[in-house]
């Protein structure tokens, strides 16, 4: 590509002057956006500036006279740029992104009076002792995926270039719009043209969710996203190229654009099936007449077929609906094989299943590989003699990449998802017990459902007529906080059967966790995130639990219980009154020397204690929090008369309307009622 154009400036120049030299002198449009250093970033880019450029067309503003229109290559070449200068900000400098976009007078290019308008959009970073990338110092392995993105904006801009101040690096370029006499004048405007499956959408014809054209992907609101059936991604592959000599030209531009919006659809799904499906509505009927997508375990990847399931077929997309059943049934017969010589991911010649869909056709299978490990194999067909044309082959190589990229992010976030439901059912007890002359009811909700949370309980028989309930919650969550209540539960329940005392269990469970809690819940926080640094040390694990035994006797229980720093239990009477049961006292695994006492209470007929975390007692809604001015027990009052189950069902309807927004913290509740 050569050296970059680099533009250094030697005087100081006005708040709100331009970061490269501009002769305009009228007031003319203009946006800027803050963005996070985010892989987000790139798409919020994009959407701004598809804004931006409408709105200004709308307003006669990209033209002059009867040319009022920008024209499809001014909008695609604007998106690119913008696209390809945040990427390289986010993957390269690691900062917020400030993108500003406006219009500009050029008299070099004037035209009718007034000038020419060009586009200008600016990228600046808070890195600027890292020049921008442009690829040429990386080798190459294989076909890179990086090292393009300043080659594209020199290509596309009239000019473009960088410019360095205190703590800033902005890029800028400058693109003209389309003369009226350039090669793309005579082409229809493709926002008119009517959109594949907006004609009917009856069986056998996709619905289609809205169209591909200068605004990027513009949504029927009508049609939910989740709910749009087949044509879900008609929208989103580029349209068919105009016959001509302009074809390759055409997906040249196109594909970067497509590539762009597919790889922000893949990114965010997180279920490999949905992957897959995903992809066949990329591809067909734009780019393939119909795919098929194999998906293959550990073991087959590694082709070592005979002892393992072998490729299971997710999905098979065909232009016409009525195909699908059975091209599958051919598909499945003769599933893609592993190459030889090791995975690779570049076209290799497919058997055509004529007797499903014609004697005649190519097929093309891809390799899906991520990580240097294989996950499946995407096949395109295409019906008739003619091959697929090499810009297709290329376009769906790097779509490939894409989604095995996806593939395998799904994978991972589905391993994780076990590992936390098994985790979070092994930290929880298998069944509640139930104690004679008491009815129990419990509410647990966790914050990320399926994730390791840091609240837990337990109810459980201690022997000789006792039964010991707990609940508590634990500094932090995820790994860290599962260890800690891996620790405290088996203890709890070691101790209480061992005959200690309430008071007894909490002095020897404090000194647990100052002792191995926090060695473990370290170790777990290294494996997670890694080694600590120079000035980190062991980080105190602490736990607020609340702890009681009940032992029943003939007209009432007898509970003894003791606070750890947990919200104090409330006792609800058959008269509606409510007390406070417990002292508080401090919490679990922070101070050494301490000695915890007790308090004992008993539950008559038609009494109801309720014990809970402080995500019901926390729970927020703006400045104010569910228990400010005894709102607890306020709530708990309006529950006199109802049995366990409702009191617990009605204070979590309660602690979820309190905000509208859902809680932001665990919520656990118990309520124990004598009967």
């Amino acid at each position: 590509m050569g050296a970059i154009p680099t533009q250094r400036e030697t005087a100081s120049r006005a708040q709100g002057a331009p970061a490269h030299p501009s002769t305009h002198s009228v007031a003319l449009p203009h946006t800027r956006a803050t963005l996070n250093g985010s892989p987000l970033a790139p798409g919020a880019a994009r959407a701004l500036v598809r804004a931006a450029l409408t709105e200004w067309t709308g307003l006669g503003l990209l033209g002059a006279g009867e040319a009022a229109e920008p024209g499809e290559r001014l909008a695609e070449d604007t998106t690119l740029v913008v696209s390809e200068l945040v990427t390289n900000a986010v993957v390269h400098a690691g900062t917020d992104v400030e993108l500003a976009c406006r219009l500009e007078l050029d008299p070099e290019h004037p035209g009718r009076p007034g000038g020419c308008r060009a586009v200008v959009v600016e990228v600046s970073d808070h890195h600027p002792s890292r020049a921008p990338r442009d690829g040429t110092a990386e080798p190459s392995y294989g076909t890179a995926e990086y090292g393009r993105g300043l080659r594209l904006v020199a290509a596309l801009a009239d000019a473009w270039g960088v410019t360095y101040r205190r703590g800033t690096k902005t890029v800028w370029a400058r693109l003209l719009p389309t003369d009226g006499e350039s090669p793309d004048a005579d082409l229809p405007d493709r926002r008119d043209q009517p959109c594949p499956g907006d004609e009917h959408d009856g069986p056998g014809r996709a619905g289609h969710l809205g169209r591909f054209g200068h605004d990027g992907l513009t949504a029927r609101p009508d049609r939910p996203l989740g709910e749009a059936g087949p044509g879900l991604l008609e929208a989103l592959a580029p349209s068919p190229p105009p016959a001509g000599s302009r074809d390759r030209d055409w997906l040249n531009r196109g594909a970067l654009s497509f590539l762009a919006e597919a790889s922000d659809l893949l990114a965010g799904q997180l279920d490999e099936d949905l992957v897959a499906a995903l992809t066949g509505q990329l591809l067909v009927p734009r780019l393939a007449d119909w795919c098929a997508v194999w998906l293959e375990d550990e073991v087959s990847g590694r082709g070592e077929w005979a002892g393992g399931p072998g490729p299971r077929l997710a999905r098979v997309w065909h232009g016409c609906e009525n195909r699908v059943e059975e091209l599958r049934r051919a598909l499945e017969k003769d599933p893609p094989c592993p190459p030889d010589g090791g995975p690779r991911s570049g076209p290799e010649h497919f058997p055509w299943p004529g007797a499903a869909i014609g004697p005649q056709g190519t097929a093309l299978a891809y390799r899906l590989i991520a990580g240097g490990r294989p996950l499946g194999t995407l096949v395109i067909g295409q019906a008739g003699p003619s091959a697929f044309a090499d810009e297709v082959t290329g376009l769906v190589e790097d779509l490939g990449r894409r989604v095995a990229l996806a593939i395998g992010a799904a994978r991972q976030y589905a391993r994780q998802a076990t590992i936390s439901a098994v985790l979070q059912r092994g930290l929880l007890p298998g069944a509640v017990a139930e104690i004679p002359g008491v009815r129990s009811a419990l509410v647990y909700e966790p914050r990320e459902q399926g994730g390791p949370s840091g609240d837990f309980y337990d109810l459980f028989p201690a022997g000789d007529g006792r039964w010991c309930f707990a609940v508590g919650d634990v500094q932090g969550k995820g790994p860290e906080a599962a260890v800690v209540i891996g620790l405290a539960r088996p203890w709890l329940r070691l101790l209480a059967r061992e005959g200690y005392g309430v008071a007894d269990v909490l002095d020897r469970l404090n000194q647990l966790l100052l002792d191995d809690a926090t060695e473990a819940a370290d170790a777990a926080a290294r494996a997670f995130v890694g080694p600590a640094g120079p000035g980190d040390g062991p980080q105190t694990r602490f736990l607020s639990l609340l702890y009681g035994e009940l032992a029943p006797f003939e007209g009432g229980v007898c509970c003894t219980l003791a606070s750890a720093g947990h919200p104090l239990p409330l006792l609800l009477g058959p008269d509606g009154s409510v007390a406070t049961g417990g002292r508080p006292q401090t919490l679990l695994g922070v101070i050494e020397d301490v000695t915890y006492t007790c308090d004992s209470l008993e539950l008559r007929p038609g009494d109801s204690l309720l014990c809970v975390t402080d995500g019901v007692t926390e729970r927020r809604s703006g400045l104010r929090q569910f228990d400010d001015e005894d709102g607890l027990a306020t709530a708990l009052a309006g529950c006199v008369g109802l049995d366990a189950e409702l009191i617990a069902e009605r204070i979590r309807r309660l602690v979820h309307e309190f905000g509208e927004l859902p809680p932001e913290d665990d919520l656990a509740l118990l309520v124990l009622q004598a009967e």
